[in-house]
């Protein structure tokens, strides 16, 4: 058995062979690649035409069932289905571009967090056993025992930083390997995505004609479009012996041709998503330059794909895609320039001053002048014998 995948198909040539067939032919497979193709309007009405009325199971004589409430309806189910398939075309490869981002600017930032610490003078070795000691890390003990440390004295500035950058890098080689693992996982969902069609009872509930009448049509106009798409790629009649494996593979390259069209970008609207729209701004500000805690990540990350948040309000029948789209565009703006990543890491890495005390304690002693001044000023206005 041969598997032959013909290089000529095209994206006009499916859609040519497709308006070739009868008007059946074109709603089933229209139909069943509804995530890439439209039904036209004349198709929207034979199929209201074409559903058996029920009217006619109970005895009644049908008067017609093309009623602008029928159309209505079809319209409804054809643009929910549309929607659904679509959303999660769009989202499956939203996905994909988030997580690339995810994990390009987790590898940056530990690479030059370990460039950083080099120039401390942390040797290589050093580096490399940190580096493999990552994964087992646990960051909030050693931020804990720093911030104490350092709250009372015991280290300088730049040992402090040092163990803080030490912390980074180690965080974001985990965030790295966290994001490629999910980036294989949407790869393996989108391309699995692309290779669906729309079910049968899906089919049905659009169309509304019987499960055998549906199946009986689709085997048919299935059968008749793979033979006149197998005669356009070889440019002669089809013979026996391996044309069904042909076919197979022909009816797989149409939907990955098809694929290869631009993403139809949905417009939603704001769903809810951390209570206020600028707040999921600046939080999504914070996730692009990977500037949250890890406990907290996957939270966010699932609030984003699934829609999983307790903070979501959801107004639509079906999640929206208005977080992710906005982390895409949020990302497209981010400076990875070396030294914008340095700039962040030891903006990040800097120990609180304690500057804030003493100015606290000045304007303590400063209060209690000012008081002893209202308190001489008081005396002198009211008199001195006055108690």
């Amino acid at each position: 058995m041969k598997t032959l995948i013909s290089p000529t198909l095209t994206a006009e040539m499916i859609d040519e062979t497709i308006a070739g067939l009868p008007i059946q032919g074109r709603i089933i497979l229209r139909l069943l690649l509804l995530q890439y193709l439209d039904i036209t309007h004349d198709e929207i009405l034979f199929m209201v035409a074409d559903r058996p009325d029920p009217r006619c199971v109970s005895g009644k004589k049908p008067v017609t069932t093309m009623t602008q409430e029928s159309i209505t309806a079809m319209i409804e189910r054809r643009n929910e289905y549309r929607r659904r398939v679509r959303l999660r075309r769009e989202r499956t490869w939203l996905q994909c571009i988030a997580l690339a981002h995810l994990a390009h600017m987790a590898d940056a930032l530990a690479a030059r967090a370990a460039a950083l610490l080099v120039d401390r003078g942390v040797s290589a070795d050093t580096i490399h056993d940190l580096k493999t000691q990552a994964r087992s890390a646990v960051p909030s003990t050693t931020l804990r025992l720093l911030e104490e440390a350092w709250n009372k004295n015991e280290i300088s500035p730049d040992e402090y930083q040092k163990h803080r950058l030490v912390v980074e890098m180690q965080t974001q080689l985990r965030f790295a390997e966290r994001f490629n693992k999910r980036l294989a996982l949407a790869e393996r969902e989108r391309h699995s995505s692309d290779l669906t069609t729309l079910q049968d009872h899906e089919i049905g509930h659009i169309w509304g004609i019987p499960a055998g009448t549906l199946a009986a049509r689709k085997v048919k106009f299935l059968a008749q479009y793979l033979m006149a798409i197998q005669r356009k790629c070889s440019g002669s009649e089809p013979h026996t012996g391996g044309d069904v494996v042909l076919s197979q593979d022909l009816w797989k390259e149409t939907m990955q041709v098809l694929s290869q069209r631009p993403i139809e970008r949905s417009i939603p609207t704001y769903d809810g998503l951390e209570r206020t729209e600028s707040a999921l701004i600046e939080k999504l500000t914070a996730y692009t330059v990977l500037a949250i805690p890890e406990s907290t990540e996957t939270k966010l990350w699932n609030s984003l794909v699934y829609g999983a948040s307790s903070n979501a309000m959801h107004t639509e029948i079906t999640r929206t895609l208005f977080g992710l789209q906005r982390l895409v565009s949020i990302q497209k703006d981010v400076d990875t320039s070396d030294e914008a990543l340095d700039e962040d890491l030891l903006k990040r890495t800097t120990p609180i001053s304690k500057e804030p005390e003493s100015v606290a304690r000045q304007n303590e002693a400063g209060q209690s002048e000012l008081t002893e001044l209202q308190q001489h000023i008081l005396r002198n206005f009211i008199g001195e014998d006055i108690r």
